[in-house]
């Protein structure tokens, strides 16, 4: 029998207000646009935004109780952002309401007033073909000439294999200047499969990482991958890909990260390099994790890039 109707339902979380953690981060020797002079000085009036991944806490509890522990096992979240969020500003996310064994539904995250601050895709069983991130790579043209990102290259792979772990109380570096400690007492959704006191819980007997301290361990020794890009100059994420291949992943274990630069790509104000970084279990090298990331770089940030810019195409102009 025919379903009534086709209209996509969506399930609402309620309505957060996430913390920001990142005013003190820096690289490349200076303060990063989550720090609220920085911010205001690239034009971002409202202050420094809180880091896009800490959104996707909001989603698991409503993932699991769609899919249960294969949510963390195999699960994906897919996202591109589209409105940064300060501290004090509420949000909610939303997740379409599955159909007949559907392993992939429409996300979004909306502030307050409506607001989007992120669409994307949730997903199972490696069903990513059709991802929110693997959708917009697709959709990517060849990008001008490059500036800040010149020296990159698609298919430049990092310098390594780089050994990662995240402990309770380890600080995770300049670019996460806060411990797993500090994060799950600010955390949007705690869980007790979180924490030191009751991660034997879990149906895994072990404590695990929260989805959006998965981007914190990948960020951890990003510098180690060594990919030549010039500075100093602002990002941001743009848009990011976690997934778990044989999660989840567990505090205090030892992984290795691979990194590999898939596309590079360029809008108006940005230059972009996308990152997939793979978690490797230490031991069997086996891949746990993967995680693509669209990290933009704000053109104007950069100090003479019109000029540089102009003469890059100025010769390749000539060249033609």
């Amino acid at each position: 029998m025919a379903e009534a109707f086709d209209t996509p339902t969506y399930i609402r979380g309620p309505l957060r207000t996430p913390r920001q953690m990142l005013a003190e981060q820096e690289y490349g020797g200076h303060l990063s646009i989550h720090d609220d002079s920085t911010a205001e000085k690239m034009g971002f009036q409202a202050g420094g935004p809180i880091e896009g991944p800490t959104h996707f806490s909001q989603f698991v509890p409503l993932l699991h109780d769609l899919w249960g522990q294969e949510w963390f096992e195999t699960g994906c979240l897919s996202a591109h952002y589209r409105n940064m969020v300060v501290e004090g500003e509420q949000v909610r996310a939303l997740v379409e309401q599955p159909r007949g064994g559907q392993t992939q539904v429409r996300i979004r995250a909306e502030k307050e007033d409506g607001t989007e601050v992120l669409i994307g895709t949730a997903s199972i069983r490696g069903d990513i073909g059709s991802s929110e991130i693997a959708t917009r790579m697709a959709r990517l043209r060849p990008p001008g000439p490059l500036v800040v990102l010149r020296d990159l290259e698609v298919g430049m792979k990092g310098k390594g294999l780089e050994e990662v772990r995240m402990d309770f109380d380890q600080h995770m570096g300049s670019l996460y200047p806060f411990s797993l400690n500090q994060k799950l007492d600010k955390i949007t959704e705690p869980s007790p499969w979180y924490t030191a006191d009751e991660g034997a819980s879990s149906p895994w007997g072990r404590a695990i990482i929260p989805l959006e301290m998965v981007s914190v361990l990948a960020g951890y020794s990003n510098r180690k991958a060594g990919f030549p890009t010039r500075g100093p100059a602002l990002g941001l994420f743009a848009g990011q890909q976690i997934r778990m291949i044989d999660g989840p992943l567990f505090v205090g274990q030892d992984y290795l990260l691979e990194r590999e630069i898939v596309a590079l790509s360029e809008s108006r104000r940005t230059e972009s390099n996308w990152v997939r970084t793979t978690f490797l279990d230490a031991e069997s090298k086996e891949p746990r994790a993967e995680m693509i990331l669209n990290n933009a770089t704000l053109k104007h940030s950069f100090e003479g890039y019109e000029k540089e810019r102009a003469e890059y195409e100025k010769e390749r102009a000539a060249m033609a």
